[in-house]
């Protein structure tokens, strides 16, 4: 591994994975979860779930990284054996499906930034404004914008592209969640919000979907199988930590989403204290999908505040970094698997620029196109998860834990509640995960929830997957002979 591919030091990575997870999830929907599942009752099972599925496949995939020094397709090929490495072009691909959308995401981001720093039109009429703008062909010019920076940051390499912009990126994000949540806690009745959220109803600890949503927000939060810590482990020295750098990413993640549910929740309490307030108003705002919470009530509630203006394009610059922030390390991803196939990194990242932005101009000039992908991959990522697990019981969880995450000189070892977790408890997570969505389909349109072109249908997940996961078996050979030979791997 050439020197100048490596990342600096160990703050370097903590900010490069905490850049990979801290993304809009954190921002736009934690609030939004949190508010709907009862405050602070979603708290434990959330916390819970950070141990139980977040940091131990974090754990897991950082030390298949740091130990195969291969991008995700080549690390399922060198762990699982060459006919298994379709498995890691499943993962790759559905990460990649992803960035196709999120990277309009992060043009919407931008967009918003630019107009609420400049234009100050968003908060006269925010819902006018956000349909003019998603059914015109600016929100393409925006995608294009946010690969074109994304791939500059690619372009430039791990120390002088992805390290020096999350060295910027990750610190300026905190500061502008405390700033912001500096504000909303000096609003009228700011701190009935803060109650509400940290104020656990026990008795919602009875409801299994509060659970499930706990489960469902710590998998997408955190980025854990989505094979992007995978990746920047790569970069990682030697004597690098898998186990401590998971905890300190899983813990950093999880403090990010407090802070921007810290920065939200008061201030929808604080706009309804000055109508006929209830809890009521408040939960039907949060009920709004991520976009109608984040791009059409997010503008009307800074525009009941002293100096809204100025703490929305705060917001909406905190947004925008950290949408970059994730979309530089799925950009990474596929950069990395080019270059394990022979590819230079201005090369593959140039390839990658041209795909993604074609790829995903569907998504940025239709709203159906994207909420079906929006529907159909992130539910994809339960499966990724689930494919990381087999990998290490394919392995062996015990031979996994003393082969492969074990670090020299390292005093932070693992115990056997890590086999068990991976042998029974990673599994039942991912079945609970997929049958409760693919239920939530079924029961939201019991008619239709097996039409191929509707949607949020179980058919068109299904069908979706099945052509992807058959394209990548059939084509596993020509695909893994070709990286793995590069790699000087029989």
């Amino acid at each position: 591994m050439n020197r100048n591919e490596l990342f600096s030091s160990r703050w370097a990575i903590i900010f490069a994975g905490l850049g990979m997870a801290v993304g809009t999830g954190n921002i736009w929907r934690f609030p939004r979860i949190v508010s709907q599942q009862g405050g602070g009752s979603f708290l434990i099972p959330w916390l819970l779930f950070l141990f139980l599925w977040s940091i131990p496949l974090l754990i897991i995939e950082i030390s298949i990284g740091k130990k195969t020094r291969l991008g995700v397709i080549g690390s399922f090929g060198k762990m699982m054996g060459k006919n298994f490495a379709w498995m890691g072009t499943f993962v790759a691909f559905v990460t990649t499906a992803i960035m196709f959308y999120y990277s309009v995401v992060t043009g919407w981001c931008l967009k918003y930034f630019l107009a609420t720093s400049f234009q100050g039109l968003i908060k006269k009429d925010s819902q006018g404004f956000w349909l003019s703008f998603t059914s015109s062909w600016e929100p393409a010019f925006f995608h294009l914008a946010a690969i074109g920076i994304g791939a500059f940051i690619i372009y430039s390499g791990v120390v002088k592209g992805i390290e020096r912009a999350n060295k910027i990126l990750i610190p300026s994000l905190f500061f502008l969640l405390i700033v912001a949540c500096v504000r909303s806690l000096t609003l009228p009745s700011a701190f009935e919000g803060l109650n509400f959220l940290f104020s656990p109803n026990l008795a919602r600890l009875k409801d299994y979907e509060v659970w499930l949503n706990a489960l469902t927000q710590s998998a997408w939060s955190t980025g854990a199988g989505w094979g992007l810590i995978l990746t920047y482990a790569v970069y990682t020295h030697k004597k690098e930590s898998p186990v401590l750098t998971s905890t300190t990413l899983g813990f950093g993640n999880n403090l990010a989403s407090l802070l921007a549910a810290v920065a939200v929740i008061p201030t929808v309490f604080s706009f309804f204290s000055t109508q006929e307030f209830s809890l009521q108003k408040v939960q039907e705002v949060m009920k709004a999908d991520n976009q109608g919470l984040t791009f059409i009530w997010i503008p009307k509630l800074f525009s009941g505040i002293p100096a809204g203006s100025f703490f929305l394009a705060l917001f909406f610059l905190a947004l925008s970094f950290a949408a970059f922030s994730s979309l530089i390390s799925m950009i990474e991803l596929d950069t990395r698997i080019l270059m394990d196939a022979g590819f230079s990194r201005k090369k593959a990242v140039m390839l990658i620029a041209v795909c993604a932005f074609l790829l995903g101009l569907p998504s940025a000039i239709s709203m159906g196109v994207f909420n079906n992908q929006d529907w159909v991959w992130s539910v994809g990522l339960i499966v990724s998860g689930f494919f990381f697990t087999v990998a290490v019981l394919k392995f062996g969880p015990k031979n996994f834990r003393k082969e492969i995450i074990s670090t020299p000189g390292s005093k932070i070892k693992l115990g056997k509640w890590f086999d068990v977790i991976v042998t029974i408890l990673l599994p039942l997570q991912f079945l609970a995960m997929l049958g409760w969505w693919l239920w939530k389909c079924y029961d939201n349109d019991p008619q239709n929830w097996l039409r191929v072109f509707s949607p949020y249908s179980v058919g068109t997940v299904l069908i979706q997957w099945a052509v992807a996961i058959c394209l990548f078996i059939f084509l596993n050979k020509i695909i893994t002979k070709k990286i793995l030979t590069n790699n000087n791997d029989s």
